[in-house]
């Protein structure tokens, strides 16, 4: 059961930090459910500490999540259109568009395309909040980024500390 949990964990916090920058995958919360997952071994003891700090903190950033790239837009002068259309936008690139152009090209022209879909007559505003609504996106995936590398290194040094890998 310990390998499960530990493989499981092992792959949960792998994919959380590929859903730091993927809309359709919870970054954080997935990777802070892995470092959960090592805890709950018999090799690793319960530290309520360190489950409990980096809960708190993934919390935090998964609500700021969804504040920076509509603050962003806001302040672009921007509507949820264009929060909307950065979101679509970048699923859509990453299928269709190389990586890491996908992720740039198709979260920026989402953005674009939404606040036309907005406001079809001023296409310098649609610019604007474009802008505004991807620099929040990349300032938001790259906090999420950062904290999910931060778990996945909690991890890996709690799971070799304890001898986690050594059934």
């Amino acid at each position: 059961m310990d390998t499960l949990l530990l493989f499981v964990g092992f792959i949960c916090v792998i994919v959380g930090v590929f859903g730091s920058f993927l809309p359709a995958l919870p970054g954080p919360g997935l990777s802070w459910i892995g470092l959960l997952l090592l805890y709950l071994t018999k090799a690793v003891p319960n530290n309520y500490w360190v489950l409990g700090s980096t809960l708190m903190v993934t919390v935090f950033i998964i609500i700021l999540d969804y504040v920076i790239p509509a603050k962003g837009t806001k302040k672009f002068g921007g509507s949820s259109y264009g929060v909307w259309g950065t979101n679509i936008g970048l699923l859509v690139g990453m299928f269709f568009i190389p990586i890491p152009f996908g992720f740039v090209i198709g979260a920026f022209a989402g953005a674009f395309i939404g606040e036309l879909l907005y406001d079809k007559q001023d296409q310098k505003r649609a610019l604007k909040a474009a802008t505004g609504s991807f620099l929040g996106f990349l300032a938001s995936a790259f906090i999420q980024f950062v904290l999910c590398m931060v778990l996945l290194g909690t991890f890996l040094y709690v799971a070799w500390d304890n001898k986690a890998f050594l059934f």
